[in-house]
């Protein structure tokens, strides 16, 4: 899906494929076909965007001289689809489906060389994918690395990896024609976490190549707003190279057993679910859900936000909810304005298969079914704001 600002940029719309399990090609190809061309059939539009997540070993099989041939599956099944592709999402490594991920998806990370291959394989891949007519193509990684250990020496390793990223990067511009630009995603628990951070830790980077993603579901866990979080970028130099359309867990009186009760529902094995409280003006933080309901020291005099992407286009059973308003305002600050601030939005609900019991989607068709209209109510809200869909 795409729309246009009235600056005249063109915004593509997609959802994010790391929902599913890839563990090869065949998988990749089956799930573009099943899920993707089926949500664009569902929403009944000519083109649909997908963010593909690549793992490492599919990634690197594509970007290879012997996987050739596979790269040129995958562009046929898209275009058979009426899929295109802007964007990668190069934050999970592998895995990212395992019966157990937690802390796991942080590595590699920005101190390793395997990080700096794997999202230089996923920008040449992009370039290979991308539609004759998109601007320019984006890779979200992971925001330097998890907030321990960290000092001055791994920082200024950091720093290195990320110069010679922005090197990679304009090396596979100067091969291939095409732009393709890493934005860094703060979250929760990291070293970078918040807009404030990056600001402050990102600003040596060439941000010709390099910018942030902005995750709607992060922002409203750390209770940051949108039109200051987009104020402290742009005074900082850092681009919107990207936004995750998300949203967060929430709970207005976590003293509530019922409360509680129903956020048990959402503690579960796989993910990590950092958890905020905003108490006596400060913003307090615990590293998973299950942490902030078994600690007692943990505040519940303010609401709760919870890093658990839930679906954007619905609402949790009360006393929960979504962050659905803060979502609406993050988009309204990206493209209310008299310029676009960015032209990629991905829809990033992971979580699906974890939700509770009763709401998980039905099969293949209801996970359909689920992402069309995800994608519908995100299609909604941006020509709320007056933006013209075009495709």
């Amino acid at each position: 899906m795409r729309f246009r600002h009235h600056d005249g940029t063109v915004v593509h719309l997609a959802y994010c494929t790391n929902v599913h399990p890839t563990e090869d090609v065949e998988a990749l190809l089956d799930q573009v076909t099943r899920y993707g061309a089926g949500a664009r059939a569902r929403l009944g539009v000519a083109r649909l965007g997908l963010g593909l997540w690549l793992p490492a070993p599919v990634v690197a099989r594509l970007a290879s001289d012997a996987g050739r041939r596979d790269l040129d599956r995958l562009r046929a099944t898209l275009d058979a689809g009426g899929l295109e592709v802007v964007t990668l999402n190069a934050f999970p490594y592998q895995g990212f489906h395992d019966p157990r991920v937690k802390l796991g998806v942080y590595h590699p990370d920005w101190l390793t060389s395997q990080r700096l291959a794997y999202t230089l394989d996923c920008a040449r891949v992009l370039a290979a994918l991308l539609p004759d007519d998109a601007v320019r193509g984006s890779v979200s990684s992971l925001p330097l690395a998890w907030r321990t250990p960290w000092d001055d020496a791994r920082r200024g390793l950091a720093a290195e990896r990320l110069a010679q990223l922005a090197d990679g990067l304009a090396k596979v511009e100067a091969d291939t024609g095409r732009t393709v630009r890493v934005a860094l995603e703060p979250e929760p628990g990291c070293v970078v976490e918040t807009v404030g951070e990056a600001a402050a830790q990102l600003g040596g980077v060439d941000t010709d190549r390099i910018g942030i993603c902005l995750d709607a579901c992060h922002l409203a866990t750390q209770f940051e707003e949108p039109a200051a979080a987009l104020a402290v970028l742009d005074a900082a130099g850092l681009s919107v190279v990207k936004t995750q359309a998300s949203a967060a867990l929430e709970v207005a009186d976590p003293s509530d057993p019922a409360a509680r009760k129903a956020l048990a529902a959402y503690a579960e094995d796989r993910f990590l679910h950092q958890t905020r409280v905003r108490t006596r003006g400060q913003v307090v933080g615990a590293d998973d859900l299950p942490v902030a309901l078994s600690s007692a020291a943990f505040p519940d005099d303010g609401p709760w936000r919870v890093h658990y992407h839930v679906p954007v286009h619905e609402q949790p059973e009360p006393p929960l909810a979504a962050t659905q308003g803060h979502l609406a305002a993050t988009l309204r600050g990206l493209f209310g304005g008299e310029r676009a601030v960015t032209d990629h939005v991905e829809v990033e609900t992971y979580t699906w298969s974890v939700l509770p019991a009763g709401r998980r989607p039905d099969g293949p068709d209801g996970l359909v079914a689920g992402l069309a209209a995800e994608l519908r109510w995100v299609a909604d809200r941006m020509a709320e704001i007056g933006m013209e869909e075009i495709a």
